[in-house]
């Protein structure tokens, strides 16, 4: 069996702390890429959680000069798209004057950095107006690096991508990871590099086939793998369970029974349902019954995992230090079948509460469902990150993290 407490992710980046910043143009990559209805930014979590980077930078004498793309233009100006749409929720966040440049490079960008007050923030232009961006073109990246005295990624939610202004100007000027970047990362390292033991994971969601990746890599570092959601059906379908009429995909058996043969030979407890909810229909209070895994009748569908369920999870998770969650146990947005995940979330809570757990959460439907419990403040970190997030989980490489370490 591999070492589990083998650390892959090697924290060898640096952060404003180690950067002289004063009088300095920090050119700092943000992920401000928020939703907007009728102009208005109607939720600024991504614009909070960027607000300690902005201002340590100001603190440390620096001048903050931001970078960000917007929507998705493919390389083209779409007025729609304007980053300009976002400046008065900056200024809000910051408490701050917020200046815009009608561009990311060039003189009259350089002019607006160039007359930059000390104490303001200057927002750049989207650059994914500029087709280079994406491709991560060397000579873009240069006109960006040119702009600046130092480089500041802060937008781990776009570290896995490969542009320009994540990872080619990181190569070009002293770099370091902003605050929630730092974040992220301390988080993540402290949830699979060199996490305290034993470590739980519980991942959930419709679809095996799209966590795959994240499942294989999972068993050879977590003792104990909770599988929740549909893709808990497609398990129990891949052991010869009867699962009636739930949402399964029949032809991920193999893969199935691969994940559970390797979590055999790596010695990860996989848990799947022992009792589950079963209902005629998908739909809100649903006629709905609790049955053993092994019962599902065939006219129904499984939307949830019983008390017997939970009560075992919550067994083991009481031995557990560390947990890693990515995904619902059933379909939390419909009453009543959100008991199984709220159970589950209501002693995650508790633990991390009495500082006998670290706990750390990401993905769309579980910070969802973590928000809708009242249990956002409980968890250890919860990241925003999405596809990143999910990406560092599987094992891979973030070519915006991995330019920070060179």
């Amino acid at each position: 069996m591999q070492d589990k407490s083998e650390v892959e992710h090697a924290m060898s980046w640096k952060t404003l702390d180690d950067m002289d910043l004063n009088g300095k143009v920090v050119l700092t990559r943000v992920d401000i890429n928020v939703p907007v209805e009728d102009g208005r930014v109607t939720d600024a979590t991504r614009i909070e959680r960027i607000v300690p980077t902005i201002r340590d930078i100001l603190l440390a004498g620096g001048k903050p000069v931001l970078l960000a793309h917007f929507g998705r233009p493919k390389g083209k100006r779409v007025p729609e798209m304007s980053l300009k749409v976002v400046r008065r929720a900056l200024e809000d966040a910051v408490a701050g004057p917020v200046e815009f440049s009608e561009d990311c490079v060039g003189a009259v960008t350089a002019a607006d950095i160039a007359g930059l007050a000390s104490g303001v923030v200057l927002l750049l232009e989207n650059t994914r107006f500029h087709p280079e961006e994406t491709t991560n073109d060397p000579e873009f990246a240069a006109k960006l690096a040119a702009l600046g005295d130092i480089y500041c990624n802060d937008a781990f939610s776009a570290a896995h991508r490969a542009h320009a202004s994540t990872e080619g100007i990181a190569k070009l000027l002293p770099a370091c990871a902003g605050r929630l970047m730092q974040a992220e990362l301390s988080a993540l390292e402290n949830a699979l590099g060199a996490p305290k033991r034993p470590v739980m994971a519980v991942v959930g969601g419709a679809k095996v086939s799209t966590k795959l990746e994240l499942l294989g890599n999972l068993v050879g570092k977590v003792d104990h793998l909770v599988i929740g959601g549909g893709m808990a059906n497609t398990f129990m379908a891949a052991k010869g369970i009867e699962i009636g009429k739930s949402l399964a995909e029949h032809e991920m058996a193999d893969m199935a029974q691969d994940i559970l043969a390797k979590a055999d030979k790596e010695g990860c407890e996989v848990i799947l349902p022992r009792d589950i909810v079963v209902a005629g229909e998908f739909k809100e209070n649903a006629a709905h019954q609790t049955v053993a895994a092994e019962s599902c009748p065939k006219d129904q569908m499984i939307l949830d995992v019983g008390e017997e369920s939970v009560a075992y999870i919550r067994s083991v998770l009481g031995k557990c230090k560390t947990l890693v969650m990515n995904g619902p146990l059933g379909v939390f947005e419909m009453h009543p079948f959100q008991r199984g995940t709220f159970a589950l979330l209501d002693e995650i809570a508790r633990q991390t509460s009495a500082g006998e757990l670290v706990s750390i959460a990401g993905g769309g439907d579980t910070v969802a469902a973590i928000n809708i419990s009242g249990h956002g403040d409980d968890f250890s970190y919860i990241s925003t990150a999405g596809g990143a997030f999910l990406e560092w989980m599987e094992g891979k490489t973030l070519p915006g993290v991995a330019a920070l370490e060179s």
